[in-house]
């Protein structure tokens, strides 16, 4: 039983890490909290609904596409939303996050109604015992795709030109500007990977509950932010191991507790956190 939902934990804790990314990163280099990462989830998820839904395409090809349509509106929004605010009071542009999250939850209820659209999976999954515990190869397959992406995120970060002038711009964006870094630049592709990550975690979920619907992004969006305080936002590891903890410690707290206070535990964390230690475990800005 104890291992069960610690494995259950990991699937939802690495689907949270992968959306904690998103605002750990975009708050290295702006440090701005984008609370419209939840919805950039939900635009993910709708995108390879609507495409296998209207298509028969390649299952990978439309995961490609949701992940692809969530860093479209990622970038928008950080040309629409957040650049013409850069330099203003940190108040303002949390406004703006707080309402493109508004917006994009009421254009997705008006384009897509309110009722919740299945996930048209195109594989059979099965479930596999190992060492007496039953292991879905779905959650596998979830962890598995979680643990690729921030696997190759980590590698770009520390080994590419453009992660190491991404960390630059976060660590000094007037000395990256005299180094010759196009800082808008970097800032937007920080944008298209944090959106990327977080279409994928919707993708994942929306497959995981066999359920897309326009505010699917929520909660796993303010339990992402959770898990980024957790673990020390702008940090990226922190951001992962903050995921997985509060993965695990929301299955553990449903299971010996409540099924009630599942959602509560990812809150209660937070403040937590919040009290003792505000930097997080891992703490501090940067990547």
């Amino acid at each position: 039983m104890l291992l069960q939902q610690i494995l259950n934990g990991l699937t939802a804790g690495s689907v949270y890490a992968l959306v904690a990314l998103g605002y750990t990163m975009i708050y290295g280099i702006l440090g701005l909290i984008n609370f419209a990462q939840g919805e950039l989830y939900m635009a993910g998820a709708f995108a390879a609904v609507l495409l296998l839904s209207a298509y028969e395409v390649n299952f990978f090809l439309a995961f490609l596409f949701g992940m692809g349509v969530a860093a479209l509106v990622g970038v928008t929004l950080e040309r629409v939303a957040f650049r013409p605010l850069r330099g203003a009071h940190p108040l303002v542009p949390l406004i703006s996050a707080i309402g493109a999250s508004i917006l994009m939850q009421s254009l997705a209820l008006l384009l897509f109604g309110p009722t919740d659209r299945a996930f048209p999976v195109q594989f059979e999954f099965a479930t596999v015992d190992v060492a007496g515990i039953p292991i879905s190869t779905l959650q596998g397959a979830i962890f598995g795709s979680a643990v690729f992406f921030m696997t190759l995120l980590v590698l770009f970060v520390k080994y590419t030109r453009f992660g190491k002038a991404i960390m630059a711009t976060a660590q000094d964006q007037d000395t990256a500007r005299l180094m010759g870094i196009n800082v808008d630049r970097m800032i937007s592709l920080t944008f298209l990977i944090g959106s990327a990550l977080s279409g994928a975690a919707g993708i994942m979920m929306a497959i995981y509950y066999n359920a897309t619907y326009p505010r699917m992004g929520l909660l796993p969006g303010l339990k992402a932010f959770s898990a980024a305080i957790l673990g020390g936002v702008g940090n990226i590891p922190g951001a992962i191991v903050g995921g997985l903890i509060l993965g695990v410690a929301e299955n553990l707290g449903a299971a010996y507790l409540s099924s009630g206070y599942k959602d509560a535990v990812a809150f209660a964390i937070l403040i937590v956190v919040l009290l003792l230690r505000p930097r997080g475990l891992l703490g501090g800005r940067g990547h």
